[in-house]
């Protein structure tokens, strides 16, 4: 072990895959608030009352030079190298790394915030639903956290009325095999399909859209995400959309000393392009980066994609093949084996945090 300081910010599926690999050969100083981890991709089966999968990150970390401290980091400081946390502490480091990951974005819908629910509370929609008059649960978002959500709720729930609403085409960017299968799956459920109905305001009631009223008792929100401000707010070089910018080996291009990973980093990978956001990006860009600290490679960063996958309630599911610049390919597997296929990926994630 040598005494390098190093600092990972944030335990989701990119930093905590870094500090487990870093910490075979460094010390590692790994800040986050919480004490198990946030198996994201499966917040839509918490939303619908099944149980939790949150390994403790004293479990996930045993047997490497890793010490967490539960915290929350306030504001950085890449010139002195500190970062500051809401303990009062000012903590030191020769090399950073940035993975605060990204939550929820409102986009500045009126009454979003105040009457959805996001994906962060996802247990406190769950006992809304078990402990509420059933009536009427409005998800908006039609990408693949609002289908795989519609669906689970609308299984795990038959006295709820469950209704689907998207700004575009629910999803839209499968192939035309995959989304069929998706409508199909939701039509069977009994999930309402409201397409190219884009969210301008939420209340107690409902929805107000661009083609109209939605009633609604409940609203759940799985619209977007936004990388954490922070990145932004310390003078990292950002993009557009808040994402730290950075180059082929994932090191901020205004302050290399910080390696920036998951879905906080706009990484562009020749031959493939921008990477989009989510765990299929994130934890190999954290296995790279344990690699690249731990000395075992300088080599710049690479990634293809090969799969995308949903689960559609219990019993169902989507693998849809893609190119590795993530475009489409014709062939997809669907129902049971779909679903085992989601399930083991998903089983595999926490596997590999190690």
């Amino acid at each position: 072990m040598t005494e390098k300081q190093i600092v990972v910010l944030g335990a989701g599926y990119a930093g905590l895959t870094a500090a487990t690999r870093a910490g075979r050969h460094h010390r590692v100083t790994l800040i986050a608030p919480e004490a198990r981890f946030l198996h994201r991709i499966r917040q839509h089966e918490t939303a619908a009352g099944h149980p939790e999968h949150r390994p403790a990150l004293a479990e996930l970390v045993r047997g490497r030079g890793v010490h967490h401290v539960r915290a929350r980091a306030t504001a950085l400081d890449p010139t002195a190298r500190k970062v500051f946390l809401d303990t009062g502490e000012a903590l030191p480091y020769d090399t950073l790394v940035y993975a605060l990951g990204s939550r929820t974005a409102w986009h500045g819908v009126p009454g979003a915030a105040e009457h959805a629910y996001p994906a962060e509370r996802a247990a406190e929609l769950s006992e809304r639903l078990r402990t509420g008059v059933p009536g009427t649960v409005a998800v908006v978002g039609g990408g693949a956290t609002g289908i795989e959500l519609a669906a689970e709720l609308a299984e795990a729930h038959p006295g709820w009325r469950v209704r689907i609403v998207a700004a575009g085409q629910v999803g839209g960017w499968f192939s035309a095999k995959g989304r069929g299968h998706v409508l199909r799956v939701l039509e069977r459920l009994g999930v309402d399909v409201h397409e190219q109905s884009a969210v301008t305001g939420v209340d107690p009631e409902g929805l107000t859209t661009g083609r109209g009223r939605i009633p609604a008792d409940v609203v759940a929100w799985a619209a977007a995400m936004d990388p954490h401000p922070l990145a932004a707010e310390a003078g990292l070089a950002v993009a557009a959309d808040g994402r730290a910018i950075v180059d082929g080996h994932l090191r901020s291009v205004s302050h290399p000393e910080v390696y920036v990973i998951g879905d906080a980093a706009e990484v562009t990978v020749p031959g493939t392009g921008t990477l989009r956001m989510g765990c299929a990006t994130a934890q190999p860009m954290g296995r790279y980066l344990g690699r690249v600290l731990a000395g075992r490679t300088d080599r710049p960063f690479a990634y293809r994609y090969a799969v995308q996958c949903l689960s559609l309630g219990r019993r169902d599911g989507l693998l849809q093949l893609i190119h590795g610049d993530d475009s489409m390919r014709p062939t997809v597997f669907t129902g049971p084996v779909g679903r085992l296929a989601k399930a083991a990926i998903v089983g595999g994630v926490v596997s590999a945090l190690r």
